[in-house]
């Protein structure tokens, strides 16, 4: 889940790896640190925390290494050992000539340790990323080419890696190479970058190279070599970056979940274009590959995600069975990857992920896709390594997403789940014409009702003041909404590190109904349909055992003012549309209490939005 950057070529590297590790907190935040190439040595700086604390080691240093035009930088996440400036990255060698910084997990670093310890390396830290440094280092004593060092490391490494490797011995030159988790080379005039994301190069240049497993790319500001796991030279293909720098912006907004809140409206907007044009016109999606034959012959779909993806995932699963008359199942790709597969080509395997590289849930397609089931993607990345995977994408087109906490990719993530199921519906018939035609036209308000959300925010504001120093929250609901409950509940604890569940309504007397007394919040997701009564009859349950009650509701019903201590209305919307309504405002709640609160909202402790490893 680290971030790491690179550079060579001839401008002073220093502020490219500043800039490319910032664009890359998002990855991780517990330390940071970069190596320079001088002309006679490789000098490492390290810092504890946020990069800011890297900014003030550098600066007393800023005449010896502002002419440097190479170096590597690192970002991390901990995984192995303390978030330390003895654990932070670059990691070196004994000798101190190579340094390499790393995402990923090598999970025979111990074995690995214990054989170079026995040649006699000293290891200072407690991360497995040292032993690359050690490993390396200790071949290239041997073959004088680091190149082929690297190659010659990597086969003997087992897990999950991105590599950035320089040494002292070889200016001008980066070695980097990737096995299950993402790494890109952006092309400029005479330099090269390498990054973990598209953020941290996008400044500087838009064609990159995405490295596939077991490559191994060699560059020096003139020249690129990409060779194959038979160390065989490749031609490189070139691809031209999707963003604009100012997707980099909070655009005047306090943070960035803020500002992608208030985006979500031109997101809708955004995935509808070019696919569902009036609402009597057909969904178009142009890489889903699904015909007739193919969606008879189903028995089953499974989704798979992590996090945010999965509550998206489990609104997806209502609303095809619903659509579709398919059943579906869910599970947590961290689960599913160590179970038996049984998945077959009567099965469509659909996996969620906002940056297309959530490790479990690459692996858990990948397990799939062996056993020959159709792969459909939802993604925010359609360049990513789970993309080109897929037998069938679709892109949620939400743009870059900053901030950790999910907002406007979640909701891009359901309404491409309508579009999908409808998609098929279509296909199979499943749904009468005057039943798809009234969700089209329900579909294509929906950013005009979120604006309305967006326009009147001091009642949601006025609430999220009122219950900021709570030390637990409980969010209720049922049917298409439960999911809406955990996820509402899980932007809370992120970002406020309050103590936040979600519950299905009906559950909440088999056990949890024991923790309510005048400090605990109950939050009612109460919208009109099936299942709105069940609901009220459950938050009266509450009330009677003197919980704090919130309603999140699209209802005028006079009952709700005796019952609730605070209402929060959203515009009227159809049931089966109304996660997309409800989301907004249990997102801001969130937000302004961890604002009330003093929390680092775009930066919470711990988390990191691109989980790359397992």
């Amino acid at each position: 889940m680290c971030g790491i950057v690179g550079y060579v070529g001839k401008k002073p590297v220093v502020d490219i790896l500043l800039d490319g590790l910032e664009q890359l907190e998002y990855r991780g935040y517990d330390s940071s640190g970069i190596a320079i190439k001088t002309a006679t040595s490789i000098d490492v700086y390290k810092a504890e925390g946020k990069l800011a604390n890297l900014r003030d080691v550098l600066r007393p240093n800023a005449d010896k290494i502002t002419q440097s035009t190479m170096g590597i930088g690192h970002i991390r996440w901990a995984t192995h050992g303390a978030p330390t400036v003895l654990n932070a990255h670059p990691h070196t060698c004994n000798c101190g000539n190579l340094v390499v910084v790393h995402n990923g997990i090598i999970e025979n670093y111990k074995e690995l340790r214990s054989e170079l310890e026995a040649e006699g390396c000293t290891f200072r830290s407690q991360t497995d990323t040292e032993t690359v440094s050690h490993l390396v280092a200790s071949i290239y004593a041997e073959v004088k080419d680091l190149t082929k060092a690297v190659q010659i490391a990597t086969k003997k490494i087992e897990g999950a890696y991105a590599l950035c490797i320089m040494h002292n011995n070889e200016p001008e030159k980066l070695v980097v190479t990737k096995r299950n988790a993402p790494l890109l080379i952006g092309v400029g005039e005479g330099e090269f970058f390498v990054a973990s994301d598209v953020p941290a190069i996008i400044k500087h240049t838009k064609k990159a190279i995405y490295l596939t497993d077991n490559q191994v790319a060699t560059l020096t500001p003139n020249s690129l070599k990409i060779e194959n796991e038979k160390e065989e030279e490749i031609e490189p293909k070139v691809e031209v970056l999707p963003w604009e720098p100012v997707a980099l912006s909070k655009m005047g907004y306090k943070h960035f979940m803020l500002k992608e809140i208030h985006e979500q409206p031109d997101v809708i907007r955004n995935i509808l274009v070019g696919k569902l044009h009036t609402s009597n016109s057909p969904i178009v999606l142009n890489e889903v590959k699904l015909n007739k034959e193919t969606l008879k012959n189903l028995n089953r779909i499974q989704v798979i995600a992590c996090g945010t993806s999965l509550h998206a995932a489990m609104i997806g699963k209502y609303i095809i069975e619903n659509f579709c008359e398919i059943p579906v199942d869910v599970e947590a790709s961290s689960e599913y990857i160590y179970r038996k597969t049984v998945t077959d080509e009567h099965t469509l395997v659909i996996g969620v992920s906002q940056s297309g590289e959530t490790a479990d849930t690459l692996t858990a397609i990948k397990q799939s896709k062996a056993r020959g089931s159709h792969i459909l993607i939802i993604t925010n990345r359609p360049d990513s390594a789970m993309a080109r995977e897929a037998d069938s994408l679709v892109p949620v087109s939400a743009g870059i997403e900053v901030s950790v906490a999910a907002t406007k990719s979640y909701i891009a993530q359901l309404t491409s789940f309508y579009l999908l199921a409808l998609y098929m519906a279509e296909i199979k018939g499943t749904m009468a014409q005057s039943d798809l035609t009234n969700l089209k036209a329900e579909m294509l308000l929906l950013p005009q009702k979120i604006e309305q959300i967006l326009a009147h925010k001091e009642e949601i504001q006025t609430c999220a003041r009122k219950y900021a120093n709570t030390r637990d929250f409980i969010y209720i609901a049922r049917g298409i909404n439960y999911p809406t409950a955990l996820e509402g509940a899980l932007k809370l604890k992120e970002i406020s590190y309050i103590n936040a569940t979600g519950y299905p309504a009906g559950e909440l007397k088999h056990g949890p109904i024991a923790m309510l007394d005048e400090t605990m919040p109950v939050l009612s997701v109460l919208m009109k349909g099936s299942v709105y009564e069940k609901i009220l009859s459950n938050s009266e349950e509450a009330k009677a055992r003197n919980a704090r009650m919130i309603a999140l509701t699209n209802s005028t019903d006079a009952k709700l003012d005796d019952l609730f201590d605070f209402i929060i209305r959203v515009p009227e919307v159809t049931e089966l549309l109304s996660p997309i309504v409800a989301m907004i405002p249990l997102q801001l709640i969130a937000y302004y209490i961890a604002e009330f609160l003093g929390k680092d909202v775009d930066q919470p402790r711990n988390l990191a939005k691109s989980v790359t490893v397992e």
